[in-house]
C-alpha cells in the first residue's frame, strides 16, 4: 500500500501513510502467536498478575511473555498496575482499545469456524498430490 494514489476508506480522502504503518505494525503484531493467545486470555480472565499469565499462556518463555506485554502496553492494548509492595505486585489488563483489537479478530474465528472442512479438504487435495 505504499502508491500515494491509495485513498482510505473514504475515497474522497487520500490515505494517510501513518495509518498504512500502523496497519502494517498491527498486522504483525496480531499475526503474532502470543499477542493474541494474551489478548484472548486477558479477555477470559480479566485482570491477570504475570505468573497467572504465564500459567495461561502454555507454552510462552517469560523473556516472550515480558517482550510481549511491553509491546502490548506500548501499542495502548494492556494496561500495567504496578502496586507498591513487597514483593512487587504487577497486574496486567486490557484497555478498551485491547477490547477492540479482540473483537476484530473474533471475525477470524468465525471465518475458520465457517471453513474449517473447507481448509481441511484442500489441505488433504494438496498433501495427496505431493
Amino acid at each position: 500500500m505504499s502508491d500515494p494514489k491509495k485513498t482510505s476508506l473514504d475515497a474522497s480522502q487520500p490515505l494517510d501513510p501513518r495509518v498504512e504503518t500502523l496497519v502494517n505494525e498491527l498486522i504483525g503484531r496480531v499475526a503474532d502467536k502470543w499477542t493474541m493467545l494474551l489478548l484472548e486470555v486477558l479477555e477470559d480472565h480479566g485482570e491477570c498478575r504475570f505468573t497467572r499469565l504465564a500459567q495461561l499462556t502454555p507454552g510462552i518463555s517469560q523473556k516472550m511473555l515480558t517482550q510481549t506485554l511491553r509491546q502490548m502496553e506500548r501499542d495502548g492494548l494492556v494496561h500495567r498496575t504496578v502496586h507498591p509492595v513487597i514483593p512487587p505486585k504487577v497486574e496486567y489488563r486490557l484497555t478498551d482499545l485491547g477490547q477492540s483489537l479482540g473483537e476484530a479478530f473474533c471475525g477470524v474465528w468465525h471465518w475458520a469456524e465457517a471453513n474449517l472442512e473447507k481448509v481441511e479438504t484442500a489441505r488433504h487435495a494438496f498433501d495427496g498430490r505431493a
